[in-house]
């Protein structure tokens, strides 16, 4: 618990386009169920299903050829995960249990979304990412602040 983690997300400001044969509107559909089956998870290994609390927040892109009525170019929603630097674990992504215990770790200005932890750790695990649940955090200050949030609302209004 000695050393904090710092947050990716400037790491990551820049949109990067996916590539040809990915329009990105469409969502990919989870492989790991293919596999699971329908008893109990190993011992020390949470359900598939479990739900969690992610550092996250929404982000933007402008649709390829795509307008509103009006003419204006539409702009298409999607969550980036925050990731974080780890002293040891190098990349990560963090998730929580409980609302409390994200916001006791990270703040009360933390953005998050709630998702299941399978299709949390089968996503990041596809870039090498590993996920942490329920960390325990050095304290340090939190990266988001009340006002960055405010800031953050205007930038992607």
């Amino acid at each position: 618990m000695g050393t904090p983690i710092r947050s990716r997300l400037l790491d990551y400001i820049d949109y990067v386009d996916p590539g040809p044969g990915h329009d990105g509107l469409e969502p990919r559909r989870s492989r790991l169920l293919d596999y699971v089956d329908q008893g109990d998870p190993r011992p020390g290994i949470p359900a598939y299903h479990t739900p969690v609390f992610v550092p996250a927040h929404p982000r933007y892109v402008d649709a390829v050829d795509a307008t509103d009525p009006a003419g204006t170019p539409t702009r298409v929603p999607f969550i980036a995960y925050e990731l974080f630097a780890h002293p040891t674990d190098g990349t990560v992504a963090l998730a929580f249990t409980t609302l409390a215990g994200l916001v006791a770790a990270l703040g009360e200005a933390q953005p998050w979304v709630a998702t299941s932890l399978g299709p949390l750790a089968e996503g990041v695990g596809e870039l090498g990412v590993m996920v942490r649940l329920d960390p325990r955090l050095a304290p340090g200050p939190p990266n988001w602040h009340p006002a960055d949030l405010a800031a953050y609302a205007r930038e992607v209004a």
